[in-house]
């Protein structure tokens, strides 16, 4: 007894003082995605908010392609060491089981380290469209079925679960048209060659000012601040739809859980400072930190959710 007593107590002080040396040396950011969008911006905060804080510094590392998978699997790959980090959107761990096999297990080898974000999105549409609500546009949808094109960055994305939840809950038909993500999607849906987008605020709030898009609603189950004015799909006339994507941190499975909790903590402190979250909610971007046992079951919640939803529109995985 006395001797398992002695092991436990020193495998506790190894563990206290991996963390207490933590970070011993540069630490990357992996974001599964192109700089410019939601999860880079917070990548971004992070590691300028650890500059001068840590002893190394905290790099981040565009690694795109695969539906994010090549990046989140280069995570789950890495030493279980806190030095190797993934800031990813909801769908590789929510969606993407869904859609192929992917080349890591997401629940079993990445560790939540804590939900970062929330991201509104808002349903629009091009000015030809003759709507001016939900409402409107689900009665004009109903009389020409198959003829409304709405874009997306591709089965499985956001945009995608989005169009095809308010199809469902509006006995409505659409016509998907994938692209390459959102940018090329939004320069087809400013001349109308596609009719219906639902899509990051951020990048749709300037072209909504300029008249060149019609806001129709906001997406998630509550209003967005910015806009308080602009009713919720769900309020406006379509119940239990919600679309709220989020952006979570993780790092590979079997690290320290007092590297883990250091993380979390520092994430919390940058994101949290009244400053970065002002900015942040500006872009549409709700910070929205908490701890790894919320975010597993945040990820669980949206794996059935989504499933159900993919089921429901015919998509099958390999």
């Amino acid at each position: 007894m006395a001797r398992w007593l002695s092991a436990v107590a020193l495998s506790l002080t190894s563990l206290f003082a991996a963390a207490q040396g933590f970070p011993e040396r540069p630490v990357r950011i992996i974001v599964p995605l192109p700089p410019g969008g939601s999860p880079d911006t917070i990548a971004r905060v992070l590691s300028q908010g650890l500059q001068g804080v840590w002893p190394h510094p905290v790099v981040v590392e565009n690694r795109t392609g695969g539906s994010q998978n090549i990046g989140a699997d280069a995570v789950a790959k890495s030493a279980p060491d806190g030095h190797t980090w993934l800031l990813a959107p909801d769908n590789v761990f929510s969606v993407n089981a869904h859609i192929a096999k992917q080349p890591f297990d997401p629940l079993q080898d990445l560790a939540s380290v804590t939900l970062l974000a929330r991201i509104q999105f808002l349903l629009v549409i091009h000015p030809s469209v003759p709507a001016n609500s939900v409402q409107e546009l689900v009665a004009y949808a109903r009389s020409k079925p198959g003829e409304l094109n709405f874009g997306s960055s591709g089965t499985g994305s956001p945009q995608f679960l989005g169009g095809m939840l308010l199809q469902q809950l509006s006995g409505t038909k659409l016509n998907h048209v994938p692209y390459k993500g959102a940018a090329p999607a939004v320069a087809d849906l400013l001349p109308g060659r596609i009719q219906i987008w639902i899509g990051a605020a951020n990048s749709l709030l300037p072209h909504i000012r300029a008249d060149k898009l019609r806001l129709l609603a906001t997406t998630a189950g509550q209003r967005f601040s910015v806009i308080p004015d602009t009713p919720t799909v769900a309020e406006a006339g379509i119940p239990g739809y919600a679309l709220y994507p989020w952006l979570g941190l993780f790092v590979p499975a079997k690290t320290p859980p007092e590297i883990v909790a250091r993380i979390n903590g520092e994430a919390a402190r940058i994101l949290n400072s009244p400053e970065t979250k002002a900015k942040l909610v500006a872009l549409g971007i709700d910070i929205a930190t908490g701890t790894p046992q919320e975010l597993d079951r945040v990820i669980r919640d949206d794996y059935e959710r989504w499933g159900k939803v993919m089921r429901e529109a015919g998509i099958k995985g390999e």
